[in-house]
């Protein structure tokens, strides 16, 4: 018999019963949520919404920050047989969230309350909707709404008469049913909707716990959203599965009060794993630059004196310590004492390591984690797949690598044609195993291009090492495409011009058989200003002067890529930008352009910004110097 998750909860509260699960903090510290009270709640909420008349097969949406009640929603809706539609909080558009409500046919909502204001909005148009149920108390309720803790009551009521309802109901729920409906973020046409059974699940779980250990002791804060599948496994079942425990993020009045919670959060819990994108390790390794630089330029030199040493000795990470690199290991362990320690007690102090997921983590930030003592082990993975197909981990890592696959899972690298390539050939990774989603949600034709003959074609390019490490190099899709028909994957060159210079935030390469290549960049202005600074002290940033002496620079960071540049040779010079639109904003969830998981989505960029691409191709494009920069910069 495949479990289920009903089935991973009890196996768990069976060993773990008094072991603290949950930890939440909604006053003045975080507070622990047993094994076997979560189930409690979880059986409570069940009953409750059996009472409401919820049966198996109905869809309930949620739409809420990371809570307890999030984690406890979802095993109560579980055991009732219904199917979780899990909602990005990052939805603002009204479209978004009417869309996946509609198409996922669901009849009840799950809803917070600071996220009660959206669906209000919106419910005007949502016929099929029956309920609302609001987690926090509010001043007065509209027409469909109800109280979490009404729901409570019912269940609490009914499990007086019929203590084994939930388990009669429960019992009945089978390892294919569906357990989430996870919207995709829509990049190119409607999102779809992927889904994921019960044994996705708990086979993703067995998968990833191939890879690593979790003791019991463990403890992780969820700072990803819930609503995406790799919270989901890596986080609270892949815990939930090892008798570990997890916390999620204080939720402020606001959605940037809930963002300052996060360092705080974290040193309150003390997390000995954490999970990340690689927008928030940039933005930790930003604050901890910062703060070392605020502590002087002595110390700051030191600081990266030690850096650089610890980035010879570890090297790639599995040929650490190699040769005479062992002599540097007392020195090493003295800076590890005097600085690095330091930095982790910002993390709480016990932290061990972080899992990276979502997109393509670049090994300059992997080498700054493992410097200092929390390795940011890169992984690999989709919605589609529960998400974990492949990571590092302390048993096994090379840095630059996307990690050493699950198990059991097999996986081939194939060409356009669906041709089984050799290691080291790059083509379009295809998996097969119970992590492979049951497919799109009313979109057969979608489910038919992507699951084929049982295998998942994920649509990103990557290929196998002789050590048995999956390298992930961009999208097998998304390349740029020569006017003679010759493509490349822009992702490499795209992270490399953002990574090794302090003065770009973002890049999007474009060439869709086009002459040459262009590039849509997102400027560090912060950083340029201070560069105008050194080189004129009294110079005026408002001035066009000093504008185009910032856009010279730009092109000078680009020309290092060309011959005679530091970096000569890297990338072929064909797909280096010949012409380049500066853009004022950076690309955002805010303004629609990165999805949830912190990816950019480079089709809507490009719809957004075809004027400025256009304008690239015209006589005088490729001049930096032009209108529209010298205004982006303002």
């Amino acid at each position: 018999m495949k479990p289920t998750i009903i089935d991973l909860l009890n196996q768990s509260v069976s060993q773990y019963a008094d072991n603290p699960f949950l930890w939440e903090k909604t006053s003045n510290e975080f507070t622990p949520t047993t094994y076997q009270e979560t189930k409690t709640q979880a059986h409570e909420v069940a009953a409750g919404l059996i009472k409401l008349g919820v049966v198996p097969g109905d869809k309930v949406a949620l739409l809420s920050e990371g809570r307890n009640a999030w984690i406890i929603g979802e095993l109560g809706i579980l055991h009732t047989g219904a199917v979780n539609v899990p909602l990005s909080i990052k939805l603002e558009e009204s479209n978004d969230l009417i869309f996946r409500i509609k198409h996922s046919e669901a009849k009840y909502i799950f809803v917070s309350g600071g996220q009660l204001k959206k669906i209000r909005n919106i419910i005007n148009e949502l016929d099929q909707v029956e309920h609302v149920i609001v987690f926090d108390k509010q001043p007065d309720y509209l027409g469909k709404e109800l109280t979490l803790e009404q729901i409570i009551a019912w269940g609490k009521d009914l499990l007086a008469k019929d203590p084994d309802i939930v388990n009669k109901v429960a019992s009945k729920v089978k390892a294919d049913d569906m357990a989430n409906i996870s919207y995709t973020s829509g990049t190119t046409a409607d999102p779809k909707g992927i889904m994921l059974t019960h044994r996705n699940y708990t086979a993703n779980v067995e998968q990833a716990l191939t890879l690593m250990t979790i003791p019991t002791s463990f403890r992780t804060l969820i700072i990803l959203p819930l609503d995406h599948c790799f919270a989901h496994v890596a986080g609270f079942y892949s815990f939930m599965a090892s008798g570990a425990s997890v916390g999620t993020v204080q939720t402020g009045k606001t959605g940037m009060e809930t963002l300052k919670n996060i360092p705080v959060n974290i040193k309150e819990l003390q997390p000995d794993l954490l999970l990340s994108v690689p927008a928030l390790a940039k933005s930790f390794r930003k604050n901890i630059e910062a703060s070392i630089r605020a502590k002087g330029p002595v110390f700051n030199q030191l600081f990266h004196f030690a850096l650089n040493m610890a980035y010879s000795y570890n090297k790639e990470g599995y040929n650490k310590a190699k040769g005479l690199q062992i002599l540097k290991k007392p020195l090493l362990a003295l800076f590890d004492k005097i600085l690095f320690t330091k930095i982790r007690e910002g993390f709480g102090g016990k932290l061990k390591f972080f899992i990276g997921g979502g997109a393509l983590l670049d090994t300059d930030l992997q080498r700054f984690y493992y410097a200092i003592g929390i390795p940011m082990y890169q992984g690999y993975g989709l919605s589609e797949a529960t998400p974990i197909i492949s990571s590092n981990s302390q048993k096994r890592h090379k840095l630059g690598s996307s990690g050493y696959l699950v198990t059991p899972m097999e996986l081939k690298i194939c060409d356009a044609d669906g041709n089984k390539l050799p290691d080291f050939e790059k083509g379009e990774i295809v998996i097969k195993g119970e992590n492979v989603m049951a497919g799109y949600y009313r979109n057969e034709k979608a489910t038919l291009e992507t699951i084929k003959n049982g295998w998942l074609h994920t649509g990103d390019m990557g290929f196998m090492d002789n050590d048995g490490f999956l390298h992930v190099v961009g999208r097998f899709k998304s390349l740029l495409i020569s006017s003679d028909g010759e493509k490349y994957s822009p992702e490499g060159i795209e992270e490399a011009l953002a990574d090794n210079s302090h003065f770009i935030d973002q890049v999007i390469l474009h060439n869709n058989q086009n002459p040459y290549t262009v590039a849509l960049i997102v400027p560090n202005k912060d950083a340029l200003k201070r560069y105008l600074i050194r080189k004129k002290s009294s110079a005026d940033w408002n001035t066009p002067e000093a504008k185009k002496t910032a856009l010279d620079k730009l092109q000078r960071e680009l020309n290092e890529y060309r011959k005679g540049g530091k970096y000569e040779g890297m990338f072929p010079e064909r797909w280096l930008p010949a012409a380049v639109a500066v853009i004022g904003e950076a690309f955002s969830q805010q303004n629609g352009l990165v999805n949830s998981t912190m990816k950019i989505m480079r089709g809507k960029v490009e719809e957004r910004y075809a004027d400025r691409i256009n304008k690239l191709y015209e006589p005088g494009g490729k001049d930096i110097i032009s209108q529209e920069n010298i205004e982006a910069l303002s």
